[in-house]
């Protein structure tokens, strides 16, 4: 069925609650496990028709933003959604506190049970409304990123529209991109600073309520971590700076070089390849393209593919009213992924059906796997590794999508993809610093975020930059207000990512098949046992990235950039 034909309708908390009100008793009273996994049953059921019938509302809201009626569904399920979570957690707590707890481990997986430990330290009835305040607030900054247009050359564009303009290979086009960029987010200061400033103390509170110094704690059982946490994080941002900073800064200033650049700004960092990034073939020849490389990968892949264009369920045209990211998401009850995106005719266009798509083909994966809807894909960090992997697996067949300048692409791809280490790492040590200081003034922030530049990213300067050079670059990086702690899961998965490709050069089968075996686990190991399975190391001893920087190093500078080496 093509997805937008896929039924929908509005699950209320009130079928929620009296579902609920029969498994709960169920459980607790139970005098065996069989009868709480029979009540289990019924929950899950439950589960499949909200998880799937929210998805759908937010998908047909995000691809319209002005849509009245999908916006109000989205609003019902950002309102109901902080009371079903409740209840979800009430759930998991009976399953926790049932003296048959070592029968179900054993029937189900001590990695659920784990799942529901963390969960249940992320959530309580005393913060409901306040998660419900968040939820309007998520969405107030969203509909006001979606609704932002620019005039560049006489021409209105959304924000996803004018970034093309970023990666041209005039240096005065993309100097005049980022003006009109810093003009524009200028213009909604208020906004963008009042929005945050009260996400920040929603959240600082919640936490607070549930006995959390502040809300670093609680946003990480939030994003459900199970095998790392804070201090682990911070062991990785320690590796970072120390054994990847210090060699992006090296690469990236000596391939300034090549193109001519002495001064290098901000609006220089987009582009890579003298004479201009890679540019792919249309929007058609790209999905014939990427039928043809899903095919040749291998069976599974092939149907894979098959499927999600027969189904239509791709959304990729830029448009006034659309959100302006990408993202996969999937609709469990019709088994089905979806994913929307921006193409603007740059090489990010193939990033969609390489990483979105490699978020898609995991959920077209684990549909079956026994506990689907209770741990997805497993963390964030290892749904990243399926998505950021696939890039890296499309990599023998980029002369599909670019032709001559296939090799010109696997060198920008990979040096943005080892840049963007120090940049989502940036990320998360800002959101630290934020959540750790609350009532920090957004001057106070703007001096935090250019602070951190200097460390992560010191080859570039923000100088002249209209808004930009006021330590505003993050109020556009919409995982900052939308969902805190998130953005290091990408910079742990790229680690992964680069082993999977330096594996691949040595033994694509070996390697493709190694990903494809960790895929089809989803959430049911953790990321760290799942990084040992595939033989790589975990990245959160000190200096454990120390051999993987010599290692892309040296990669980098044996490609074809361009015309020549580095």
């Amino acid at each position: 069925m093509k997805v937008y034909e896929l039924p929908y309708r509005r699950v209320t908390l009130e079928e929620v609650q009296a579902v609920m009100d029969g498994v709960l008793p169920r459980v607790r009273n139970a005098k065996t496990a069989r009868e709480i996994l029979d009540a289990r049953e019924d929950y899950l059921k439950m589960m499949l028709e909200y998880q799937t019938n929210s998805a759908l509302a937010y998908m047909r809201y995000s691809c319209n933003t002005a849509d009245e009626f999908y916006v109000a569904e989205n609003s019902h399920y950002d309102e109901i959604g902080p009371a079903v979570q409740s209840l979800s957690v009430e759930y998991a707590s009976a399953l926790l506190d049932s003296p048959f707890r070592p029968e179900l481990e054993q029937a189900l997986s001590p990695v659920l049970f784990r799942s529901m430990e963390v969960s249940r330290k992320a959530m309580s009835p005393d913060i409901i409304d306040d998660m419900v305040e968040e939820n309007r607030l998520v969405r107030e900054y969203s509909d006001l990123m979606s609704g932002l247009e620019f005039t560049f050359r006489g021409e209105t564009m959304p924000r996803s529209v004018l970034m093309k303009y970023a990666k041209d290979e005039d240096r005065a086009v993309r100097q005049e991109c980022y003006e009109v960029l810093g003009r524009g987010l200028e213009a909604h200061r208020e906004q963008l600073d009042s929005i945050f400033d009260r996400m920040v103390h929603v959240r600082d509170r919640m936490a607070k309520k549930m006995g959390y110094k502040n809300f670093v704690e609680l946003g990480y059982y939030r994003m459900g971590r199970l095998c790392y946490d804070e201090e682990m994080v911070r062991v990785f941002r320690e590796n970072i700076l120390r054994d990847i900073v210090p060699v992006v800064s090296r690469l990236r200033t000596e391939n300034a070089k090549r193109l001519g650049i002495r001064d290098y700004h901000f609006y220089d960092d987009g582009v890579i390849i003298p004479g201009g990034d890679p540019k792919p073939c249309g929007k058609a020849e790209l999905f014939e393209a990427a039928r043809d490389m899903y095919h040749a990968m291998g069976g599974e892949t092939a149907a894979f593919i098959d499927m999600m264009l027969e189904n239509e369920a791709f959304d990729v045209d830029s448009r006034k009213n659309k959100w302006g990211g990408g993202y996969c998401i999937d609709f469990p009850g019709y088994r089905q992924p979806f994913i929307l995106a921006n193409f603007n005719g740059t090489a990010g266009d193939v990033d969609v059906v390489t990483h979105e798509a490699g978020h898609a083909l995991n959920s077209w994966l684990c549909f079956s796997n026994r506990f689907a809807l209770e741990l997805g894909a497993g963390g964030m960090e290892t749904a990243e590794t399926h998505s950021m992997s696939m890039e890296f697996f499309a990599w023998p067949y980029m002369e599909k999508f670019f032709g001559r300048e296939a090799d010109s692409y696997r060198f920008m791809h990979a040096m943005e993809a080892f840049s963007f280490l120090p940049y989502g790492t940036m990320v998360d040590a800002f959101q630290h610093i934020v959540y750790e200081n609350p009532d920090m003034t957004p001057a106070e922030r703007n001096a935090a975020w250019l602070a951190l530049e200097q460390k992560f990213r010191p080859h570039i300067s923000f100088e002249g930059m209209p808004y930009l050079s006021e330590g505003t670059r993050w109020q556009y990086q919409m995982h900052i207000y939308e969902t805190p702690f998130y953005y290091i899961d990408y910079c742990l998965a790229q680690t992964a990512a680069f082993c999977f490709l330096l594996a691949s050069r040595e033994d694509y089968d070996s390697a493709f098949s190694r990903y494809l075996h960790l895929s089809r686990q989803g959430g049911e190991k953790v990321w760290t046992d799942l990084l040992s399975e595939a033989g790589f190391p975990s990245p959160f001893t000190p200096g454990a990235l120390k051999e993987l920087a010599e290692r892309v190093e040296a990669m980098l500078r044996s490609l074809p950039a361009g015309t020549e080496r580095i």
